[in-house]
């Protein structure tokens, strides 16, 4: 705690060494998810309502309920990574479970047949937009690039008297990197006085094809509430507004092991390190819904930018390998914890048409915009890093389509989902191709929903935001299935 306080009072401004533009587009980004209906559509709901994971895209929705309802889902997630590193090729699965979902809508109807508002809902929807549980497993020879450039890159304009005379508690996020890199021996200061700032890897000059292994191991959730209110005006017309409480959860840890294979000298590193991410946020939501005509009905909805206060604390340790010094281990058994701050992701648009065949089936779509470009940190210090965000990020689309077929109590759907790379050059994070079907069965005044959805993209992992930056280049396919009972009242 002492230590905590002692660095809440040292540093601002520490937390934008730590931070990188890739971790905004992390929360800036969401996951389909919500209830198995929604999900085995492709969650083209905007022009649809009718069901309260529906709330989150068109704000209108809750106003098509003609009866009380509730929802809950249950999700079976399963991500598979393939990652290629300087050639080589791993994989990694990782499964979890998780309520994902519920939600309720009440409504108010109005008797009187010439009233402008013929009914008017209340509801509320919990959601896990984005689910972090994930594991990445990397390995492969790097020709040129090894870790000690991650340490050197904090060390450089660090004193030596103020890695030699400091404690670890007593230092910057900046300059505990350098820290710990000293202290096991990766690096050594030009010249041995004071006021040195410049520093040279410890491996010998015949250092090269590093052998690298790089576990990334994730847990963690983005979720949000949305508290609604709608209403349907002369039949034709719905209108909707929502506030949304988001909050997010996030744990990553990193075990990364290098082998220089030299003979002499540093042999080996491995640096391990947590990282745990939490807080919340705010954002707000309008829609409208118009029937064209009894069959065909738009949509079109806004959702506001959303306002995220977070916190990181992190746990670091290293441990290298040497003929000279032999294994040294450095861990200072400390959580270091960061200074709040803001980031602020993008709005979002999403218009929508649907059609519906009588009690037999519908067809609907969805396309929504998202200038991610407009993501920022709102605090003092990040003015590179938004610059980076603005001149690296871009404007991406999102459609989505959607189909059910009814037999009787049966109902057959199917959905596909296409959103760009929120990257310019499209590549540091790919596009996403989504495919999704489903059935559900209506029993008296209940339903049971069941959904499966299967979506795949590629991005470049980079285990280190300084120094060591060669990424590896990781293809992401999800398999999800989800459960969810609604009962009407």
């Amino acid at each position: 705690m002492l230590a905590s306080l002692s660095l809440l009072a040292t540093i601002s401004y520490a937390q934008q060494d730590l931070n990188s533009a890739s971790d905004a587009v992390r929360f800036s980004v969401d996951n389909l998810t919500g209830s198995a209906r929604f999900r085995a559509m492709s969650g083209a709901f905007g022009a649809l309502g009718g069901d309260p994971s529906a709330i989150m895209v068109n704000p209108a929705g809750s106003a098509v309920f003609n009866y009380n309802s509730g929802t809950a889902s249950l999700s079976s997630y399963n991500t598979n990574n393939n990652s290629n590193y300087f050639g080589t090729r791993t994989k990694k699965n990782d499964n979890s479970f998780d309520l994902n979902q519920i939600g309720a809508v009440f409504v108010f109807n109005n008797n009187n047949p010439e009233a402008t508002v013929n009914k008017f809902t209340l509801g509320f929807n919990y959601e896990n937009t984005n689910n972090f549980d994930n594991s990445i497993y990397s390995q492969g020879t790097n020709p040129t690039n090894s870790v000690d450039s991650y340490f050197i890159s904090y060390a450089n304009g660090t004193t030596l008297s103020t890695l030699d005379n400091s404690f670890y508690d007593q230092l910057s996020f900046r300059e505990q990197q350098a820290y710990l890199g000293y202290n096991a021996y990766v690096f050594n200061p030009v010249a041995d006085v004071a006021n040195n700032t410049n520093y040279v890897s410890n491996y010998d000059n015949a250092a090269n094809n590093f052998y690298h292994e790089n576990r990334i191991n994730s847990s963690g959730y983005k979720g949000k509430v949305a508290l609604n209110f709608a209403a349907q005006l002369k039949k034709i017309v719905y209108l909707g507004a929502t506030i949304n409480v988001h909050f997010t959860d996030h744990i990553k840890t990193t075990n990364f092991y290098e082998d220089a294979n030299t003979p002499s000298g540093l042999n080996a590193i491995r640096f391990n390190n947590e990282r745990y991410t939490y807080g919340g946020g705010v954002s707000f939501g309008l829609g409208s819904i118009v029937k064209i005509t009894e069959q065909l009905r738009a949509g079109v909805a806004y959702e506001s930018p959303t306002w995220l206060r977070l916190q990181d604390e992190i746990r670091q340790n290293v441990v290298s390998y040497g003929t000279t010094n032999g294994t040294v281990i450095v861990d200072p058994f400390a959580t270091y914890i960061l200074d709040d701050y803001t980031v602020k992701t993008p709005s979002k648009w999403t218009g929508s048409l649907a059609y519906v065949f009588g009690k037999n089936g519908l067809l609907s779509m969805d396309y929504s915009y998202k200038d991610h470009s407009n993501t920022e940190y709102v605090s003092n210090g990040y003015d590179a890093i938004n610059t980076e965000l603005s001149n690296t990020l871009t404007a991406a689309g999102e459609l989505r389509i959607g189909a059910e077929y009814r037999i009787k109590n049966v109902s057959l759907r199917g959905g596909y989902r296409y959103e760009e790379s929120p990257y310019k050059n499209g590549y540091t994070m790919g596009d996403l191709t989504g495919y999704s079907g489903g059935i559900g069965f209506t029993f008296n005044n209940s339903r049971f929903d069941l959904a499966y959805s299967w979506s795949q993209r590629e991005m470049d992992v980079q285990f280190f935001n300084a120094g060591l930056i060669d990424p590896a280049r990781v293809k992401s396919t999800n398999n999800d299935i989800t459960l969810s009972y609604t009962l009407d009242l």
